[in-house]
């Protein structure tokens, strides 16, 4: 039996492409909900959950610690991440809804970079494996 590590990073890649699917969309629907009122806004958040799991160990590589956390099935399934209410930006505006019409779009912008990157990262994964068994 062959026993590998060649797709921890890759795993890891998946779950924050979901992340990044998922954020996309809860800031698409901020922006569409920008004018309802009472509507109060959407986000997800993947950095904190994957540093939380990787551990702030330094005397362990990153390399140790994406391996361990693939390994443990169980820790691995907590990166998945759900959208969550953002009812702490408290708003200004008379309708009461918390959506900024001007930081929002910015958001989405940096989001959509964030999963072209993660995508292209994904691929270039696959290219150097693909490379080696050549």
């Amino acid at each position: 039996m062959i026993s590998t590590n060649a797709f921890d990073y890759i795993n890891i890649m998946d779950k924050a492409l979901d992340a990044s699917w998922l954020r996309e969309t809860a800031l698409t629907n901020n922006i569409a909900n920008m004018d309802t009122p009472f509507y109060k806004r959407q986000d997800v958040e993947f950095e904190s959950v994957l540093k939380k799991e990787l551990g702030r160990s330094k005397f362990e590589s990153l390399d140790e610690k994406v391996s361990r956390l693939n390994g443990n099935a169980r820790k691995f399934g907590k990166l998945s991440v759900s959208p969550y209410t953002d009812s702490v930006n408290y708003s200004y505006r008379l309708d009461k809804n918390n959506v900024d019409p001007d930081t929002e779009p910015m958001e989405l912008a940096s989001e959509q970079l964030r999963y072209e990157l993660l995508t292209k990262s994904v691929t270039d994964e696959f290219t150097r494996m693909q490379t080696v068994l050549k």
